[in-house]
């Protein structure tokens, strides 16, 4: 999801309480904040020696312990309130990709990615997930589909990795 689109959604859902799906089931607690927006930029060289640069949207959630056991979660308008705050003093790239930075006692920091979303009268809830590492120079490095899977997809002297 782009920074914009995830932007219009809590401007059209603005009454609703904002939620976090981390993992199927398992929710970023309610006393969960805000507390750093990340423009970032990524210039890299892959495996192949592929050229790419691209922009990401890091948006910190972190679940204050003095509040653990609050019930009532931010609401669409605050956290939109958040966003345009920080859009003025560091503008955000509309088209960068939207990821969420979380971690918890059970739940190793990830930056996750929205998967889907989804909304009710009282709520909006943003679906988030892990993408898995993946070689993106599968064709230089000769790497057939059916062995990504297999540890000897990336062999020594293979010309990947």
């Amino acid at each position: 999801m782009k920074t914009n689109e995830f932007l219009e959604l809590l401007n059209d859902h603005k009454d609703k309480s904002l939620l976090f799906e981390y993992q199927p089931g398992a929710f970023v607690g309610a006393n969960y904040h805000i507390t750093e927006i990340k423009n970032t930029t990524i210039d890299s060289v892959d495996c192949g020696a592929g050229v790419d640069f691209w922009k990401e949207t890091i948006i910190q959630l972190w679940e204050s312990p003095e509040e653990k056991d609050k019930t009532s979660f931010m609401s669409a308008f605050k956290a939109l309130g958040i966003l345009n705050k920080v859009n003025s003093i560091k503008p955000m790239v509309a088209a960068a990709e939207v990821k969420f930075e979380y971690s918890n006692a059970n739940f190793n920091t990830a930056q996750l990615f929205v998967e889907d979303y989804a909304w009710n009268n009282d709520k909006i809830i943003f679906k988030l997930s892990v993408k898995k590492t993946d070689c993106k120079a599968k064709e230089t490095c000769g790497v057939p589909v059916e062995m990504e899977a297999s540890s000897s997809s990336c062999a020594p002297g293979s010309g990947c990795c």
